[in-house]
């Protein structure tokens, strides 16, 4: 018996890439136009390919914050750090890095200056 070529319709337009970034898929498909009864027809109804996008951007990522360091002085008002380190530089338009380095006041007792030590000092380097 002759077998009946398969009747099939058009391949459908390529679908959009299956991601809004990076690398992706796309399919297109055609349909059996003939009635199944008309014999079996084993040409693929689908087909897919790779797509690429520009790459996704990618965020700035930093470690948690170090503890604050020392006062830097003994008495009075001085300054201490905190420090974090940057994991993920930021790419393709991704969020950029916030500050890596927070300072904040301190305050170590006051600093005692006694009476008339100034005066004395002064005498004596003359």
């Amino acid at each position: 018996s002759d077998t009946i070529p398969c009747l099939l319709s058009p391949w459908s337009e390529w679908s959009d890439c299956s991601v809004t970034c990076g690398k992706g898929m796309r399919t297109r498909q055609r349909m059996l136009k003939s009635a199944a009864e008309l014999g079996d027809c084993n040409e693929e109804l689908e087909q897919a390919e790779k797509c690429m996008l520009p790459e996704c951007p990618i965020d700035c990522e930093l470690t948690e914050w170090s503890q604050w360091s020392e006062c830097n002085t003994s008495c009075g008002k001085g300054h201490m750090i905190r420090t974090r380190m940057i994991k993920i530089e930021p790419q393709f338009g991704g969020t950029a890095c916030p500050e890596t380095v927070q300072r904040s006041k301190c305050r170590v007792r006051k600093c005692l200056r006694g009476p008339g030590m100034e005066k004395r000092r002064w005498k004596e380097a003359r």
